[in-house]
This record gives structure tokens, sequence and C-alpha cells, in this order.
């Protein structure tokens, strides 16, 4: 039994940072009402995790494989606990918003490194056994996430979803210094040090994916067409050009470009940058509506969205057990068609809707990202040469959390537009209507409130679902299934991070 304590000490870490993600989505009415902001404002709640998450995961990984991933995962534990505590105790939502950037630097250590840990860890049939506990494990957080924050919600307050953190991560910092063995990449003892490290790679990939969401999140109050607007995402574009440029010319780059040369590793990030955003990123304003305007309590809402997570570890586990030599270009590409199915089955809302009317479009949904999820990380590592395998898989993770930040604020916008134009002609006061609608007071809103609802959410799943079929033929056009040649040997041994959860439903790699 003393040879499972380490995976126990990975595994606490893991679950804990896949709770988090989806365990605010449920919570996000009552932190309108508690810090007196708008709904709008709290987007940044989710959306600033998951991309301090992506921005920092690679940069992460390398910095793990030089001085020690043990060291780097403690690290982000201790992190994470200090950013959960401040969390809990924010006095208003900019302090919130802080803390979440800093938990997210924190689950990015945590994210890089749980892959190659349990990796370094077993060997053998031991090591088979350990990533499907670690897989079961991360599906099993993906799907009590929504519930788990209800329950805490509802009993304890908001607050309690980030204070719940302290004593997990106490233990997993105690476990994992006294089980865990400290494993390095192979190349440190080679010369290699930490200043080899591509950090203006780093910065650079932050600060053009920061601004460009940044954009995309103030666009739908300011205007698409607004100085400001045009200035950020000008900005934003050339902090990724220059970051272009350094990766090409760096010895140590944090993603090879040359990687795109690929038309099945383009096809295949698409599909990463696309899943998350089109599957998920609208959830916030759906438990909104559930809680609302529907009026569920935060368990209620969890149990809601459930379905949606709960079918996509059950197509997951089915996918990798029954459809594991089928090309990625089936897989990926008809799980993208089914997100596109359902959301734009969830686009169906009225005034008059019950909740029960988003629930076939979660199942379909959930389904395709059972069947997508599991496969674009090994595929996008079987794209590339064996050596490039590592970078492949995190290029995924950070693709994927990128997407759900970015969906995030797209979808913020649409929703916040065809909110306020529904509203214009039904209402004297439009903006202070979509204002209260947004701080989480539909209830008390006028009854034209419920229609307008409800057309800025079909407005946001109807344009989830357009992405997500872009991504779906760009899929069929683009991949193919990989060569021997280039198919990595070992992949669970070549890449510090395969699977991620920038949403809220994780699924095993299938590999």
């Amino acid at each position: 039994m003393s040879k499972w304590w380490p995976l126990t000490a990975i595994c606490l870490g893991a679950f804990m940072l896949l709770v988090d993600v989806n365990i605010v989505t449920v919570a996000l009415p009552d932190m309108a009402t508690g810090l007196k902001t708008s709904y709008s404002s709290l987007q940044w709640v989710m959306d600033i995790y998951a991309l301090v998450l992506a921005a920092l995961l690679l940069g992460a990984g390398a910095l793990a494989d030089l001085v020690g991933r043990r060291r780097v995962y403690v690290l982000g534990l201790a992190m994470f606990a200090l950013s959960s505590l401040a969390c809990g105790l924010a006095p208003n939502v900019t302090v919130l918003i802080a803390a979440r950037a800093a938990q997210g630097a924190g689950a990015a250590m945590m994210f890089a490194t749980t892959v190659a840990l349990v990796n370094a860890s077993y060997e053998g049939r031991a090591r088979t056994a350990a990533f499907g506990v670690w897989g079961a494990v991360n599906g099993a957080a993906a799907g009590i996430g929504p519930i788990l924050g209800g329950l805490v919600t509802q009993q304890f307050g908001w607050r309690w979803i980030f204070l719940v953190n302290l004593p997990v991560s106490v233990a997993a910092v105690a476990l994992t210094l006294r089980v865990v063995a400290e494993s390095r990449s192979a190349d440190a003892p080679r010369g290699r040090s930490v200043r080899s490290i591509d950090l203006p790679g780093v910065v650079l990939f932050a600060a053009g994916a920061g601004a460009v969401t940044y954009a995309l999140t103030k666009a739908g109050e300011a205007g698409w067409t607004s100085p400001a607007t045009l200035g950020t995402f000008a900005a934003g574009a050339v902090a990724l050009a220059a970051f272009a440029v350094v990766e090409v010319r760096s010895p140590h780059p944090i993603l090879d470009l040359r990687l795109f040369r690929s038309p099945s590793f383009t096809g295949l990030m698409i599909a990463s940058l696309a899943m998350s955003g089109a599957a998920f990123a609208y959830l916030l304003y759906t438990s909104l509506w559930l809680q609302s305007v529907q009026g569920l309590g935060a368990i209620g809402a969890g149990l809601a969205i459930l379905p949606m997570s709960g079918l996509a570890f059950v197509s997951s586990w089915l996918t990798g057990r029954f459809l594991h030599g089928v090309s990625p270009r089936w897989t990926v590409g008809s799980g993208m068609l089914l997100i596109a199915i359902g959301t734009l089955g969830q686009a169906v809302l009225t005034a008059g809707s019950g909740w029960a009317a988003v629930l076939p479009g979660f199942a379909i949904t959930g389904v395709g990202v059972g069947i997508a999820l599991p496969n674009v990380t090994a595929a996008a590592m079987a794209s590339v040469p064996p050596e490039r395998a590592g970078m492949a898989a995190g290029a995924v993770s950070a693709c994927r959390q990128l997407g759900y930040a970015l969906g995030i604020a797209v979808l913020g916008s649409v929703f916040r537009a065809a909110l306020e134009r529904s509203l214009r002609h039904e209402v004297p006061d439009a903006a202070a209507v979509a204002a209260a609608i947004t701080g989480g007071h539909a209830a008390q809103a006028p009854e034209a409130a419920r229609a307008a609802f409800a057309a800025g959410l079909n407005a946001a799943t109807a344009t989830a679902a357009a992405v997500a079929l872009a991504a779906a033929v760009a899929t069929l056009l683009l991949v193919r299934r990989p060569t021997p040649s280039t198919t990595p040997p070992a992949a669970l041994s070549t890449t510090p991070a395969q699977v991620g959860t920038e949403s809220p439903v994780t699924a095993r790699t299938g590999v």
C-alpha cells in the first residue's frame, strides 16, 4: 500500500486544481450579490485564472524540467493555498480577481508537473494503474465540481469554495515532501540552467494573450470600433508578433513554431483552442439564468450542469476503450461537430423556457467533449517529431486554457450585446435593467428581462456553435493519421502535462 502514497499526494493537488476551475461557476451569482458588483466584472474571476494558467504553463514546465518537478509542484501548491486564502478574504472584486490570477500561476506550476511526477514515480504495470487512477480522479473532480460548489455555497457561503483549499493544500505539501522523489529532465545535467528558459517568450505570450482577451471583454461595453478596443487589440497583436520573432530566434523556445508546418498539428491546435471555449465558456451565463431566472439554488444549478460532465466522463472512457485505433481526424472532428450541435441545441430559449430546455444540448455537448478530448493530446504528440512530443502536449493544454479565456471574453460580449439590444425595445432604461440582470437580479427585473436574457444566452450559445463547427471543419480537412515514423514511442514519458482542464470537464488522454 505504501507504494501508492506518491500517487495520493499528486492526485490531491490535481483534484483540487480541477475542482477549483468549475467550482466557481455556480457561486458567481452569490459573489455578485456579496461583492455588490456586476456579472460582467465577475467574468474575470473565471477568465483571469484560465488566462494566467495558459500563459505560464509552458514556462512552468520548462522550469520544472530544470530545477525539479517536485520542487515546482510544491511551490505551486503553496502559491495556490495562499492565493485561495486571499480569494476567500477578498473585500472587493478587484482583490478577488488579482488573487485568482495568483491562483492561476500556482495552478500552472501544479498542472505542468503532475503527469511527469506520476510517470517518474512508477514503472511497468504500476505506471499504467497509476495513470488510470489519476485519470479517474480528474474525471471525478470535473464532475463533482458544480455539485461541491453548490453545496458549499448554499451551506457556508461563496468564500468557503476557496477556503476549503487550505487544508487540502497543507496535506498535499506535507505528503509530497515525504513520499514523492525529485525528478528532472535528462537535459538538466548537460549544462542547461534556469537562464536558458525562454523568459521573453513567456512574457510576450502572456502580454499578447492578455491584451487580446481584455479587448474582447471590453468590446461588448465600449464597442468594437472604439479607440480603447482597437488600441488594445493593436497592442496584443504587436506582442504576439514579437513573440513569434523571439520563438524563431530562441535556442530553447517554449513553442517551436516550425511545428505548425504540420497540417495535422495546426488542425489539432485549432480544435484545442476552440474546444473549451465553445463547450464551456457560456456556462457562467447559463448558471446565472438557472439561478436568477429559473429560481434554482446553487446546488440545483450544479445538478443541472452535471449531465454534461457526467456524459463526457462516460463517453471518454468508452472512446479510450473502443475507438483508440480510429484516426484522430474522425474522433476529434466528430467530437467538435457534436459540440457544435449540442451548443446550437441550447440556443432555443424563450421567456417561458424551463431549466430542462438546456438538458438535451448539455448531453450532446458532453458526448462530443468525451470523444474529442481523450484524443487531441495524443494525436498532437504523434503529429510531431518524438523529441517535440512534450512541447506539443503542453501546447495543447495551453491552447485549451487560452481558448477558454478567449471564449469567456467573446461570448460575454455577445451575450451583453444581444441582451441590451433586446431590452432597448422593451424598457425605458435598458442599461440599468441589463446591469440588474448581469448582477444576478433578473428575478426583480421586468418580465421583458426574461425574454432578453434568453435572447442573450441564445446568441452566446449560437456563437459557440459556429466556433465549434469551424474547428470541426478545420480538423476534418487538416488532420491525418500519424505515420509510424513520427509517433512518439513513449508518450507519457516525454511530456510534463498531457491532460488539462481549462474547462469544467477533464478526461483521460486515451494514450
